[in-house]
This record gives structure tokens, C-alpha cells and sequence, in this order.
């Protein structure tokens, strides 16, 4: 990040909050707030469960295109850290609390690929499965669902098992802000549509059972 774009507190330390900063998570609820407007425009034939499902589902695709699409591409031809846009500067600050995310490394890239091409992709084709009330709706949440969670997973876990030298834990905006709610939020909404979709194959399943068969 710029040096003019960090502001300090007394001591000379820099300050937990700069522009950069403020920018950054202005940026998250701004494209949450378009994933609202759109779900509530296109879904509007909708049930009220589902058009919060659109919601997630189009703030899901706006992130993976609009904001993990361009650090995939600022990592195959350089670094974050070494950029000076403005897209750049957005991950600088989220680097402060896992610097991975600064330098290449090759387990956040390759998941980031996948991430942007098939996970974006899903999350498109779900949305249309729910707006259209197609068949395939459940299969392809289910794929979306469990894609989500093995990229939380190994976003994390080889850090963990190196006893996390990447992740900087030593004030709350990085840890709880940073890290627990925005990879948090892609552990528990996934899990909460996985929830969902076993509730609902389970209704067709029963709903063409003969009479007094049980359920296995």
C-alpha cells in the first residue's frame, strides 16, 4: 500500500483504519447491495426463502468475477504486492492479514482459478436454475455447495498445519473482520443450502413413496 494512503496514530504506528480501509469494506457491502437489487428484480416470481438464496447467490458470483477474477489475473503476470492499482490496493489490505495473498503462492492462485472459472460459473447457472424452477436446481447446489467448502478448506488448512506463519491475528479487524466472517460467511451459507437441499430431495422422496412405506 502507499505510503500517503496509511494514516498513524501516536508512536508512529499505523493505524488500524485508513482510507484503503474504509474503501475496501465499502466496496464488500456495495456488491452486496447489488446482489440484493438484482435478486429482488429477477426473482420476484420467487418464494421469499429463495430470493435470499438469489441474494447470496448473485453476491457469490459478483465477488468471484469482480474481485477474486482480478487478483487471479494480477498474480499470473506479477504479484499484488508489486501492482499499484486500485484493485491492488484492495488486497494489500486484505494481505495485512494473510500475506499469501501478496505473493503468488500457488495453493491461493490455483484455488482462485478454480474458484473464479467453475465456482462464478455455478453460482450462474444456479441462479437461473432457481428463477426458471429447473430440475437440475438441487444438483447444481449441491456441486456449488461442496466446491465452496473444499476451497475454504484448503485456503486454510496448510497454513494451519505450518502453524500459521501467513495469518496475522494480532488485532481484531484482521482476524475477526478479515478472517473469521468474510471466509466464514462461504462455511456457513453453503452449509445452510446443503441443509436445504437435503431437506428438499428428502420431500420428493417421500412424496413418491407408496402409502405406508417408510423412509430409509
Amino acid at each position: 500500500m502507499a505510503a500517503d494512503s496509511v494514516s498513524s496514530v501516536p508512536g508512529g504506528q499505523p493505524a488500524l483504519f485508513s482510507s484503503v480501509t474504509v474503501y475496501s469494506l465499502a466496496a464488500c457491502a456495495a456488491q452486496l447491495i447489488v446482489g440484493y437489487i438484482l435478486a429482488q428484480r429477477l426473482g420476484r416470481k420467487c418464494s421469499g426463502s429463495d430470493r435470499w438464496t438469489l441474494v447470496w447467490l448473485f453476491y457469490d458470483a459478483i465477488v468471484h468475477f469482480t474481485l477474486e477474477g482480478p487478483f487471479v489475473y494480477l498474480s499470473l503476470v506479477g504479484t499484488v504486492d508489486t501492482s499499484d492499482s486500485m484493485m491492488a490496493s484492495l488486497w494489500k489490505e486484505y494481505g495485512k492479514a494473510d500475506t499469501r495473498w501478496l505473493h503468488s503462492d500457488p495453493t491461493i492462485v490455483s484455488l482462485e482459478l478454480l474458484t473464479v472459472v467453475l465456482d462464478g460459473l455455478l453460482a450462474v447457472v444456479l441462479i437461473y436454475a432457481i428463477i426458471k424452477d429447473k430440475y437440475y436446481r438441487h444438483f447444481v447446489q449441491i456441486t456449488l455447495c461442496v466446491c465452496e467448502l473444499y476451497g475454504g478448506w484448503m485456503t486454510f488448512c496448510p497454513d494451519w498445519l505450518l502453524g500459521s506463519p501467513s495469518l496475522n491475528t494480532n488485532n481484531w479487524l484482521y482476524l475477526w473482520v478479515y478472517l473469521v466472517f468474510f471466509n466464514g460467511i462461504w462455511v456457513v451459507v453453503p452449509g445452510l443450502l446443503l441443509w436445504h437441499s437435503w431437506v428438499e430431495l428428502r420431500k420428493m422422496h417421500l412424496g413418491k413413496q407408496k402409502p405406508g412405506k417408510k423412509s430409509r
